[in-house]
């Protein structure tokens, strides 16, 4: 017989009439009562969503009760992984302990010689404090505070001082030269020691501005040059002098126009350019050129002052800017009384804090920003030192918030970290029932990172789809812990 919805529909109604249906039933009929974790256990389990997740490489994950330490669910949390930019939470740590939350970096304008009539008989420093938030603004405020204490001229020569932190030109040697996000480093640095290239096409040729502008100025600089050649590839090349950054770049890359950020690595003769102008604008004569000064002595004329280091920490964490972790991870390891001459040795002064300080033995960080694939730290050494920073709650307060879908109910304040094939997360959460965890989550595939050349680096094939699986997985943890976890 054939089955159809008219026949189904129709006996349906026919039965309806028969006393079975049309009576009240004898007894009750009572679902059988569900257990109390009854949602609890409906929750996929972690290896599930490992397996759902499809990810070349490893995944190792920690996460603890913040009042107890207790660890309730782990994978691999003792296998060493990179940390990507999650390291800057410890980098964070570690800077607000030497320095306090409330230090201030300092950029001054020294005069070697008296002010007589408005002119300095001697030479102008421009004194680098390490300041990692320096901008043209800041500059320019500088300027206008030169001018008002009555300064017109200067005798000698002006100068540049960046030793108060080693002169490193970039963070990680593996990276492409081209990426704005490893700079040189130093004492003195300005803009992110980033310089701002732009090229509009005008008939054939195209015309190139290299500039270091802020919210309020443009200033051109020369420090950084580029030159438009009619080649495929590279798209860029790069060159250090002794006085200025050398770059070239393919004309058939550059379209109608763009713009773009480069690194900077002479960040000190970058600044002086910059200051010149600056100090040109406000009718200050300072000559042509910027000159390194060996020392900083003589009478400050004008301070410039960074944020608190607090306010610092925040900004660092919420873009994941690389030279500031680098800076005040270097600042606080010269703090501690360290003569530094790169970033491994301040990385492992910080590895030796977060071992007594925290108990994360095994803490093997080669710099303090992540940004170097070679670092190493385990999610739950990373985990413990969630539980540590928990007791006081200025690293909590300065990390960003996420939402989780449909949670309202639950606060995940955290540090993202992204490398090629490399996905991290760490941070907090706060689920419904007073319940307060502190994860780490790690994923990578170090072979994968390790096999790309140097032109696929900035955008490897694969890498973005890996990536959303990653992030697809930690957001899927943290929804699993805070609903089984909740009381």
């Amino acid at each position: 017989m054939r089955l159809t919805r008219r026949t189904v529909l129709g006996g349906l109604f026919a039965s309806a009439a028969t006393p079975l249906v049309a009576e009240a039933p004898t007894t009750s009929i009572r679902p059988h009562p569900r257990a109390s974790d009854f949602f609890k256990q409906a929750v996929k389990s972690a290896q599930d969503l490992v397996d759902e997740a499809r990810l070349t490489g490893s995944v190792s994950f920690a996460v603890t009760d913040l009042r107890t330490g207790k660890i309730l669910e782990s994978r691999s949390a003792h296998v060493p992984q990179p940390p990507a930019s999650t390291a800057k939470a410890l980098t964070a740590l570690y800077a607000m302990d030497a320095l306090g939350a409330d230090h201030r970096f300092e950029t001054r304008l020294v005069a070697t010689g008296p002010v007589e009539n408005g002119r300095i008989e001697g030479d102008l420093i421009l004194v680098g404090g390490g300041d990692p938030t320096l901008d043209t603004d800041g500059l320019a405020d500088m300027a206008a505070q030169l001018k008002r204490v009555g300064v017109r001229e200067v005798a000698g020569r002006f100068r540049v001082w960046d030793q108060a932190l080693p002169r490193l030109p970039e963070i990680d040697t593996e990276q492409p030269d081209h990426v704005g996000y490893n700079p040189a480093i130093g004492g003195l640095n300005l803009n992110f020691n980033r310089v701002h290239f732009e090229w509009r096409r005008e008939g054939g040729a195209y015309k190139v501005t290299m500039d270091a502008r802020s919210s309020k100025y443009r200033p051109d600089v020369a420090v950084s040059r580029m030159q438009v050649i009619d080649r495929a590839v590279p798209i860029y090349t790069y060159a250090k002098g002794d006085l200025r950054d050398e770059w070239t770049v393919s004309r058939r890359a550059l379209g109608t126009g763009g713009a773009r950020w480069l690194p900077v690595r002479h960040p000190a003769l970058y600044a002086g350019e910059v200051f010149m102008t600056l100090a040109r604008a406000n009718g200050i004569q300072l000559g042509h050129d910027a000159h390194r000064a060996t020392e900083a002595r003589g009478e400050t004329l004008v301070t410039h002052s960074s944020v608190p280091l607090a306010d610092v920490v925040q900004d660092m964490l919420k873009y994941s800017t690389n030279m500031t972790a680098e800076i005040i991870g270097l600042s606080a390891s010269a703090k501690r009384g360290a003569t530094l001459s790169d970033l491994p040795k301040s990385a492992a002064m910080m590895n030796h804090w977060l071992a007594q300080s925290a108990g994360a033995a095994g803490a093997g960080l080669i710099d303090h920003s992540g940004l170097g694939g070679d670092s190493r730290i385990s999610a739950a050494d990373m985990a413990r030192v969630m539980v540590h920073a928990a007791s006081d709650g200025r690293l909590r307060g300065l990390m960003k918030t996420y939402p989780i879908e449909d949670r309202p109910d639950v606060l995940v304040q955290a540090k993202t970290g992204t490398l090629n094939f490399v996905s991290a997360l760490t941070g907090y959460v706060r689920a419904p029932g007073d319940v307060d965890l502190g994860f780490a989550i790690f994923c990578a595939d170090p072979p994968r990172r390790a096999a790309l050349s140097e032109a696929e680096r900035e955008r490897p094939e694969g890498g973005i789809a890996w990536a959303r699986r990653a992030r697809t997985l930690q957001w899927a943890l943290l929804d699993r812990w805070s609903t089984i976890y909740a009381a």
